[in-house]
């Protein structure tokens, strides 16, 4: 359950958020939504993988953190092992929206009902005085610039559709002991069907900035032999 809420310094001065990592605060989860503008960052760490919605007949990114459902390999107990976390996980509890109205400026919202929601601990999201605190304000940030990726990320889907630049993927990894883990339900950049692409397809990828995500998702495949081997570590360990 979800308890949204606009966030405002009247009704909430003095809330605090934890921002420490761990399964009890929502962070076993096996992917994250990403955009594409934000592909840069996270191809350092991450396999950047497209899922579809059969509902809507469209696509959307994700960063791989697992196998299987539940599984973060990044999470070791109250820390996140990387460098960068994707802004889906790194702006949460909050979330931006419509204002009451529907209409004008998006607002930063809340959820009240999640964990990292303290009770006396975390850090504060407003000062005494009523005014945002630097985390706040980096939160702002933040959620503004995964919000501006989530406009533009239409286009980027559209031009993959267009030339047919998705491709589903079909991936089977034997564990050092012998488990069999089959990832399913996603799709990469089809790599073949790039390198035909002729110089005017390309040069309308490029017209519309969407040859750098291309170009950052094909590298974060590279991070698939990498999460191998911390599933590999995590199991020889318990």
């Amino acid at each position: 359950m979800t308890n949204h809420a606009i966030l405002t310094a009247e009704e909430h001065r003095d809330l605090r958020v934890r921002t420490d990592r761990g399964v009890a605060l929502g962070d076993a989860v096996m992917s994250c939504i990403t955009v594409p503008s934000e592909f840069r960052q996270v191809q350092n760490d991450y396999p950047i993988l497209f899922r579809r919605n059969p509902e809507r007949d469209d696509f959307a990114a994700v960063a791989l953190f697992g196998f299987e459902a539940g599984e973060n390999l990044f999470l070791d107990g109250d820390r996140w092992d990387a460098d960068h976390q994707p802004l889906a996980i790194a702006i949460q509890p909050f979330l931006i929206g419509a204002n009451a109205a529907g209409f004008g400026d998006k607002q930063v919202h809340i959820d009240l009902a999640s964990p990292r929601i303290g009770t006396g601990e975390g850090t504060r999201v407003f000062a005494a005085d009523g005014r945002p605190t630097p985390y706040l304000e980096s939160i702002a940030e933040q959620l503004g610039a995964l919000d501006e990726g989530y406009q533009g990320a239409g286009a980027f889907f559209a031009a993959l559709k267009r030339h047919d630049l998705l491709e589903p993927l079909t991936l089977e990894v034997t564990l050092d002991d012998g488990a069999i883990n089959r990832l399913v339900g996603f799709h990469v950049i089809d790599e073949d069907r790039l390198r035909a692409l002729d110089a005017a397809a390309l040069g309308e990828l490029h017209d519309g900035d969407h040859l750098m995500p291309i170009f950052m998702a094909l590298a974060s495949l590279a991070n698939l032999g990498k999460l191998i081997a911390r599933k590999n570590r995590r199991m020889a360990h318990g």
